[in-house]
């Protein structure tokens, strides 16, 4: 499928939550983190739907079960059923189902929620290499998951066995900083056996299929803070996408997005599904968002690589996103359909970043 290159966030004229019927929202970094609801999640949440948007959760941590997601978004104050989480357990178990025979064992290394997706599909969970599995997957299973795991997972995927990822995030936000994910994991056993699995988790297509047959979303909405999976993930299923700085994206992060990383909109947090989105418009050389005005230093062109000395310069004042909206514009118009090696320091400082 062709696609333009994203030069800049979009406008919108209409709040969010009623510009899209769905809000396929990510969990770690977007509505909580480490067990604790992000500041003003609760609240927005409960304003969209109330305004009749629907709120569906994708993660893809595959650690729990989405009964146990539901419930533990409920206790947040965020009402929420098991049909309304999506995780990659359930998209790794379908694509598992798709080429295995049916009531196969599958070895696990990970947690309950790939247990219970696989059994979702008729597939029989098994703990052992020596149990003579059909499949390995492997998926996110906590910080306590016992090394002896990764081993039995090499000791299937060296004799042949079929390998399947959840996902491959190489980090996790917790409540005391970034920790290892399931990527990081994934490694150890690419390590000891050469060998690739087959990934279902965002940002790859089995994710997308999955949330959209579980949804039924027809204007969908992804909102996520990481650029390598939920933003990639709704480039590529050729969809709308929200990114919120309060997981582990950063504002350098986003100025220096590639293309498949570039979001449509871009808010401090979840407040952005409650208003319209500023246009960013073209004005000089510059950009101008709100009250800021930001351009490329001179020596830049569109589409190069940005010389020894080239920085990205923000004047004016005003709200925050704003002033990032218009560096959005600059930088990744200055980019094109590659990157660019700006200064943004100044800049950035000027917003407070």
């Amino acid at each position: 499928m062709s696609r333009s290159v994203r030069t800049r966030p979009e406008g919108s004229g209409q709040a969010l939550s009623e510009a899209y019927d769905t809000a396929l929202l990510d969990l770690d970094g977007v509505v909580y983190a480490g067990g604790h609801a992000i500041v003003h999640a609760v609240e927005s949440l409960a304003t969209a739907r109330e305004g009749g948007m629907r709120l569906a959760y994708v993660t893809n941590n595959a650690l729990r079960t989405p009964d146990a997601v539901a419930e533990h978004l409920t206790e947040l104050g965020i009402p929420t059923g098991a049909d309304d989480v999506i995780t990659s357990a359930q998209a790794v178990a379908r694509l598992i189902s798709e080429q295995v025979p049916e009531g196969a064992r599958v070895l696990v290394i990970g947690g309950e929620g790939l247990r219970v997706a696989l059994r979702e599909r008729g597939l029989e969970p098994v703990e052992s290499a020596d149990d003579d599995p059909a499949a390995v997957v492997q998926g996110y299973g906590g910080p306590d998951l016992p090394w002896g795991r990764f081993a039995e997972a090499s000791y299937a995927v060296a004799r042949g066995v079929p390998w399947f990822a959840s996902n491959t995030d190489l980090t996790i936000p917790s409540g005391r900083g970034i920790a290892p994910g399931n990527g990081a994991a994934v490694q150890v056993v690419r390590i000891a056996t050469g060998a690739e699995p087959q990934v279902a988790g965002k940002p790859l297509p089995p994710m997308h299929r999955e949330t959209i047959l579980r949804t039924g979303a027809e204007r969908p909405l992804v909102v996520g803070d990481r650029l390598d999976t939920d933003i990639e993930g709704a480039f590529n299923g050729g969809v709308d996408s929200l990114l919120v700085l309060t997981g582990v994206t950063d504002a350098a992060l986003l100025l220096a997005a590639p293309p498949q990383h570039r979001p449509t909109y871009v808010d401090a947090d979840l407040r952005g599904l409650l208003t319209g989105q500023p246009e960013v418009v073209a004005e000089g050389s510059g950009f101008r968002c709100g009250g800021w005005t930001a351009s490329a230093g001179a020596g830049v062109a569109p589409g190069e690589r940005g010389r020894a000395g080239g920085r990205l310069e923000l004047d004016g004042d005003g709200a925050v996103p704003d002033g990032l909206r218009a560096l959005c514009a600059a930088a990744w118009t200055a980019a094109g359909e590659g990157s660019c090696e700006l200064d943004a320091g100044k800049a950035l400082a000027r917003l407070g970043w």
